[in-house]
């Protein structure tokens, strides 16, 4: 594939609710740098994402200079936290993972329980290198993960998002169609491949950056929320379903782990090692 580049890179500081799309953006062993290192919680110290609350997906979460968070939500006045020092931590529950992180000042607290209208607290992880080790299925000794729900980046393609939204206008809720992106929520997209060439990858450069495929992305209800008004639909996990079912698990997409670091930039080439 020639022709495969990177068309967009996609930022979430903090995990379920929007971020920002930059040029260019550091690789880190566990993710792109800042990617999912906050996350807010219930009061029993499960993580807290737009499965239990869709309104997440109208907030949005940004770094400022890379020195504390800054949060802005319907309603809300914009909220600026800094990173909190790690004078103790909290254990986080994040899909049976018990991590430890640091929580954050009671103002952020209070601002996230106001707007959710729940008891929920927000945590930064302050050491990725040591929190969270990959599954060991599927990762190296030592290999680790911030926030992300499993791996440290989830690459998506143009062209399978355009295959998947042919086979939703086929469909018994066609209205739905066709699908953004952002329903999905990638670090990387991909554009000039074949639909569905990335199920049949095993690593991959972008740009100077080596990556290992480890298993195709398994997606949940989050997929069916518009992250324009938070409002629920059937789409796309009813076509995924019925055409893209692997196990128990409706895919879309794939995951990476980092084999070296560095830069990757909007226009780099993508090239398949294997």
């Amino acid at each position: 594939m020639p022709n495969a580049s990177l068309r967009s890179i996609h930022i979430h500081p903090l995990k379920s609710v929007r971020g920002r799309a930059p040029r260019e953006a550091a690789v880190e062993p566990w993710g792109l740098a800042g990617d999912r290192r906050w996350v807010l919680i219930d009061a029993s110290g499960k993580i807290v994402t737009q499965r239990q609350h869709p309104r997440l997906a109208l907030a949005s979460a940004e770094t400022p200079d890379g020195d504390g968070l800054r949060m802005s939500a319907p309603g809300r006045a914009p909220l600026t936290v800094p990173v909190p020092r790690p004078a103790g931590t909290t254990t986080v529950n994040i899909f049976g993972d018990k991590v430890e992180a640091v929580l954050a000042d009671d103002a952020a607290h209070a601002w996230w329980s106001a707007y959710l209208e729940a008891d929920v607290r927000l945590l930064h992880l302050d050491d990725p290198a040591t929190r969270r080790p990959i599954d060991p299925e599927y990762a190296k000794p030592g290999e680790t993960v911030s926030f992300a729900d499993g791996y440290p980046l989830l690459l998506t393609t143009l062209s399978s998002l355009d295959a998947l939204n042919s086979l939703i206008a086929q469909g018994d809720h066609a209205d739905e169609g066709p699908l953004p992106m952002n329903r999905f929520r990638p670090n990387v997209v991909v554009d000039g491949t074949a639909p569905w060439a990335e199920d049949d990858w095993s690593r991959i450069t972008i740009g100077s950056v080596t990556f290992r495929i480890t298993k195709k992305c398994g997606r949940c209800v989050v997929t069916t929320t518009n992250q324009s008004t938070s409002e629920r639909g059937k789409e796309p996990l009813r076509t995924l379903a019925r055409h893209r079912r692997f196990g128990d698990q409706l895919c879309f997409g794939t995951n990476l782990v980092p084999e070296t670091t560095g830069t990757v930039r909007i226009g780099d080439a993508i090239t398949i090692l294997a």
